[in-house]
């Protein structure tokens, strides 16, 4: 299991991928929250607000999940970030398994 880290320029943005991963079944679910993001781009540091998502998903899933975000992004160069899960509780990963 694995959680995906993507952050979006806005919710809008973020709800749409989230469903478009949801539809093709990539993701079991959706987390969605603001952030305040700094970080350099073309030379100069940017100060933006986003949104940013974590997605819970199988681990097989990841390149799939990358390509349909990639297509659906509004950044040259989105943030698409896998992190394995250490341990969960086993009904939640049975659903994300099942999902």
């Amino acid at each position: 299991m694995i959680s995906v880290y993507i952050t979006c320029k806005d919710l809008d943005e973020a709800k749409n991928i989230a469903k478009h991963l949801l539809d093709n079944k990539l993701i079991a679910c959706a987390n969605m929250f603001p952030v305040e993001s700094m970080f350099n781009w073309d030379g100069k540091i940017n100060d933006v607000k986003e949104t940013a998502m974590f997605c819970k998903a199988k681990k097989e899933n990841f390149k799939k999940i990358e390509e349909e975000v990639k297509k659906l992004h509004s950044y040259e160069v989105p943030c698409i970030v896998a992190f394995d899960w250490v341990d969960s509780n086993k009904h939640f990963s049975e659903w994300v398994k099942n999902g």
